[in-house]
């Protein structure tokens, strides 16, 4: 008798947790991070002299939100590329930090291929976490969801990334990878994890826009935790009867998401962004020290003064407008290949620089992209083209956007993409349809990249290739040097000019 009442005991305990599961009110919550970049250190984002964001502030709201209720955490993706204390240790700083705030899941970003297959498989297997990619075929370490029970209510989380990753890093990193349509991937495991989950989260790393139409797409979405757009989301967007979030960029800001379950149902969803600011002793006591660690390393090595710049850089607005940072870097790569004009993506810069002295960190922050100098013979309605397609996206701010040197340009964005440009001059003479120009890039949209089907189609064009003072030469391709990355140019610019002051000058302008 005393073994039978023993074994009823047991069999209440372990029933207990999914009985009250069902039978009351259960709480659970969502801590959600995107588009990180490698941003670990506090900084003052352009325009303002407020310092945001630093990785060890942020670890402790998460720890204290984590511990008032079950809850998981995740990450949106754009986690191990960007600025220096990621790209100089190629992410295995990240990957050690998200390790140690003991996240759940990420969705691998189109940055996340940035550094390689081989690399990403690196940090893959040194991740204590998921790492997601559902809709990537190629890459098996990368899993198509997970299912985590929180107080007896079973989550299922499918990852995704845009499906336009093989355009927006180097055609080299991808090859031989799959991306599939979210789309029909979601869908699949929609259907297929419906019956085993309680809620289903989708973790995509597609854009705030591209998650509102996948919610209208897909039904049985719970919850899509975004990134790739670097939006902030302050309140909830219901979508149907999907509700999307995403928490902004740079550890600026740590998402909280609570959902309240009564008789295995969703009955409430609550949610909003705890901005993140330095606090003098109020850092993790964990998360701090690995921040300088590598802190210090980036100082011995990358801490040289190069110059001094005599006002604030833009690298803040790059995909939308001209910048004066976007002028900067196009005028370096016109000079040093000697073209008529240079064309390059906004998105290749990465941030801005204050007014002040200028280290080698900062080209390497700006920069962070393993880019060299291409120059390559376009005829002019190619160019037109390509600056058509440079602007196509500016509404969703894609990093496509032009930067120019050596060309103005006017555009209307009320006019229908592919139809926009209205006046080109290259310097100062209108653009002659049937004439060849030199046109300098980068090796990245040299390749097609950000969709830039003219250059990729010069540069496959080009025969009789030579090597002439260490640089590749051919039909079309007038100039490459991969030997010295646009990073290592731009710095050495500044060394030789020791002041630097560009201003906007009207190469881009709006007609509104």
């Amino acid at each position: 008798m005393r073994r039978y009442k023993a074994v009823v005991f047991i069999i209440f305990l372990l029933i207990l947790p999914i009985c009250s599961a069902y039978s009351g009110q259960t709480g659970i919550r969502i801590l959600y991070l995107n588009d990180f970049h490698g941003f670990a250190e506090p900084y003052k984002p352009y325009g303002s002299d407020e310092m945001r964001g630093g990785i060890a502030y942020l670890a402790v709201k998460a720890d204290k939100l984590r511990n008032e209720k079950p809850s998981l955490f995740l990450s949106g993706g754009d986690m191990i590329q960007g600025d220096n204390w990621a790209n100089l240790f190629q992410g295995e700083s990240v990957i050690e930090l998200m390790n140690i705030m003991r996240f759940d899941a990420m969705v691998a970003g189109n940055h996340e291929f940035d550094f390689g297959q081989e690399v990403l498989k690196r940090r893959i297997s040194e991740a204590r976490f998921a790492v997601l990619g559902a809709n990537v075929e190629g890459i098996d370490t990368l899993k198509p969801y997970i299912i985590k029970d929180l107080n007896g209510i079973k989550v299922g989380v499918i990852g995704v990334v845009t499906e336009d990753t093989a355009l927006s890093t180097h055609p080299k990193n991808v090859s031989g990878l799959r991306f599939l349509t979210a789309k029909e991937t979601v869908g699949r495991y929609v259907r297929e994890l419906k019956d085993k989950t309680d809620m289903l989260v989708v973790l995509s790393h597609r854009g705030f826009l591209a998650d509102r139409a996948l919610a209208e797409q897909v039904d049985g979405i719970d919850v899509i935790v975004g990134g790739h757009s670097h939006t902030k989301v302050e309140q909830p967007v219901t979508v149907g009867k999907t509700v999307i979030v995403q928490a902004w960029e740079h550890a600026k800001a740590l998402g909280v998401l609570d959902i309240t379950f009564e008789g295995g149902k969703i009955i409430k969803v609550e949610g909003h962004l705890e901005e993140v600011r330095p606090e003098a002793g109020k850092e993790d006591r964990i998360v701090q020290p690995i921040v300088e660690k590598y802190r210090q390393k980036i100082d011995m090595a990358l801490n040289d003064k190069l110059g001094y710049a005599a006002l604030d850089l833009d690298g803040e607005n790059v995909r939308t407008r001209e910048t004066n940072m976007g002028d900067l870097v196009a005028d370096i790569v016109r000079y040093a290949s000697s073209a008529d004009i240079a064309i390059i993506n906004g998105g290749g810069i990465r941030t801005g620089i204050k007014k002040g002295d200028i280290r080698l960190k900062d080209i390497y922050s700006v920069l962070p992209f393993d880019n060299y100098i291409v120059a390559i013979k376009l005829a002019g309605r190619q160019i037109r083209e390509s600056l058509e397609h440079g602007v196509s996206a500016i509404e969703e701010g894609a990093g496509r956007f032009p930067q120019v040197s050596g060309i103005s340009f006017k555009y209307s964005r009320s006019s229908p993409a592919g139809s926009r440009v209205t006046e080109i001059l290259i310097n100062g003479e209108p653009l002659d349809s049937g004439r060849d120009y030199v046109v300098a890039t980068n090796d990245f949209l040299a390749a097609g990249g950000d969709g830039y089907k003219a250059f990729g189609e010069a540069v496959r064009a080009s025969r009789g290739f030579e090597i002439i003072g260490g640089m590749m030469k051919g039909e079309m391709l007038v100039y490459i040097n991969s030997g010295t990355w646009l990073r290592d140019v731009v710095a050495d610019y500044i060394r030789e000019k020791k002041i630097i002051a560009p201003v906007v000058d009207g190469r881009i302008a709006e007609v509104r």
